[in-house]
């Protein structure tokens, strides 16, 4: 009989070091479908997260329960940010918390120019990343800010969808997907970014197909498979593990 390897040593424990996001036995449905199933971890202040797994894995399902999206429905389980009950809230009170959620789509706002997309965003008045700052954090919307949103290259209109959520002076950036469709000359350019926010005091969970890219940029990695947690550990220690990440990753 063929048994598993268990990769678990950490599942749905939560650490015993302080935590900044604590996600503490989380279930979700789509309507009748059991998606995320028990999941728990904890997320540290300035720390980079990456939540992996195969296609179909609850990885999204995941990131969306966090962020109080309506649809997967969670019926069970805690959100904690920075000491704030998210599981109590809707998705606009955890927004205004601090949670900003970028989509795999990115969203960016039909007829409106780069600067009005941000501007919308924005609180009033910044507390932490002015348009100025952004636009240094991206110069290359600085050079577009006239231009329509939507018209952009798609690298550039992730860069402004990241931008868009650091407007509102956010304390967790959720990613989906960040990489997808991007030239990999774009992915280095964003990966950079992420390390330099990283540096000032930005805590991130990043969710990505491209697990070797998510994987070299984080700090952690917690992988699911069919909508539970198989592993809570280092990235470095998937990196260096053959076994886990042939059986859970496919690389």
């Amino acid at each position: 009989m063929n048994i598993k390897p268990d990769f678990s040593k950490n599942a749905n424990m939560a650490e015993t070091a302080p935590a900044f996001l604590s996600v503490w036995d989380m279930h979700a449905y789509y309507g009748e479908s059991y998606i995320v199933q028990g999941v728990s971890f904890n997320v540290h202040e300035g720390e980079i997260l990456a939540l992996l797994g195969r296609n179909g894995a609850g990885k999204t399902s995941t990131l969306r329960s966090i962020a109080r999206i309506g649809s997967p429905l969670v019926t069970q389980g805690e959100i904690w940010l920075d000491h704030q009950p998210l599981h109590k809230m809707a998705s606009h009170e955890a927004a205004c918390s601090g949670l900003g959620l970028v989509p795999e789509d990115r969203r960016i706002i039909p007829g409106l120019t780069v600067e009005e997309n941000l501007e919308l965003a924005q609180i009033a008045p910044p507390v932490g990343w002015s348009l100025e700052r952004l636009y240094d954090l991206f110069p290359r919307l600085g050079e577009r800010r006239k231009q329509e949103g939507v018209t952009l290259s798609g690298g550039e209109q992730q860069m402004l969808a990241i931008a868009r959520a650091l407007a509102r002076d956010i304390k967790v950036l959720l990613l989906d997907e960040p990489y997808e469709g991007l030239a990999p000359v774009i992915v280095d350019e964003i990966e950079k970014t992420l390390m330099h926010i990283k540096s000032q005091g930005m805590t991130t969970i990043l969710v990505e197909q491209n697990a070797v890219r998510a994987l070299e940029l984080a700090d952690r990695a917690v992988i699911l498979d069919t909508g539970g947690i198989v592993f809570d550990g280092t990235a470095a220690e998937v990196l260096e593990n053959d076994e886990l990440r042939a059986e859970y990753l496919a690389i």
